[in-house]
């Protein structure tokens, strides 16, 4: 007799459970294989799931399990700002507190006068770079990466949402430097893991998320370090900076600012959690 798609459900999220995972991941890789909306599946909660369906999710739910390989490398996806990012192991995945910092770069650029140039640094996903100009399409957005692989996802993300953003290969601000072309707004949300930390992450970013992505020199500060002394050459007079940061890093990214552009004006922000967060200076 066919197995429900409640009790296949049930039983996944009980393994899930007993091997330390989420539950919920449970249901979100039931939506990708049954092509379900939340709405159907409740609706379809009793009906009988097809083999062929039910054999590819229980593969993926053992994967998950024993391997903690990323439900999203699973899914090939991931929500950011409410729009769906093609994602791999190439890229970092979009997390929620990089929301807030495009939410908080569209309301400081909301009011500054336009064209207003706008260039994320090391975009992966392209999730920052993408969003913004899909919100703003006011502004100006160029990204850059050094990797090839990551671009190749951040230009496909850009064509599916159908977002006229202008990519290009570089170790950071390399690509600009001695060209004389100026940027309004510098954007980052860089490696910024001390390698040291490597062993406390979760088997889920440690094992799947690109090292590219997630860890830097020197206790984890090298690549603002990098980022901030070209962006002298490249920051437009009065132009912005924005980052991403460690919870930790506030006041060693400040000071870094503050010698590169000792009359700036720096403001750290929390995120939901209450942790800093976001960097955001007027240089």
């Amino acid at each position: 007799m066919s197995q429900t798609i409640q009790e296949v459900l049930n039983r996944a999220s009980v393994f899930l459970e007993v091997h330390g995972r989420e539950p919920k991941v449970a249901e979100i890789l039931l939506l990708h294989h049954t092509h379900f909306s939340k709405t159907d599946l409740l609706l379809n909660l009793r009906e009988p799931i097809d083999e062929a369906t039910l054999n590819a999710f229980l593969k993926d739910i053992e994967t998950h399990a024993t391997t903690g390989k990323p439900v999203q490398h699973l899914t090939g996806t991931e929500q950011f700002y409410g729009r769906n990012f093609t994602v791999n192991e190439h890229v970092l995945i979009p997390r929620p507190e990089t929301e807030e910092l495009v939410q908080l770069i569209l309301a400081k650029t909301k009011d500054q006068p336009r064209p207003l140039k706008v260039l994320d640094i090391g975009t992966g996903s392209g999730a920052i770079a993408i969003t913004l100009k899909s919100e703003d399409p006011t502004l100006t957005v160029e990204a850059s990466d050094i990797s090839t692989q990551a671009l190749a996802i951040a230009k496909q993300n850009a064509t599916n949402l159908n977002a006229d953003v202008k990519f290009h290969q570089s170790d950071f601000l390399q690509k600009w430097l001695g060209t004389g072309e100026k940027f309004n707004l510098i954007v980052s949300n860089p490696p910024y893991i001390a390698w040291e930390e490597r062993e406390t992450l979760s088997d889920t970013v440690k094992n799947f998320d690109p090292e590219l992505a997630l860890f830097a020199d020197n206790q984890g500060l090298k690549a603002y370090e990098t980022i901030i002394n070209q962006a002298k050459s490249v920051l437009a007079p009065s132009g912005c900076l924005a980052f991403e940061i460690g919870h930790q890093q506030a006041e060693s990214v400040t000071q870094l600012i503050k010698s590169a552009f000792p009359t700036s004006s720096v403001e750290v922000i929390k995120d939901i959690n209450q942790k800093d967060r976001i960097i955001f200076a007027k240089c």
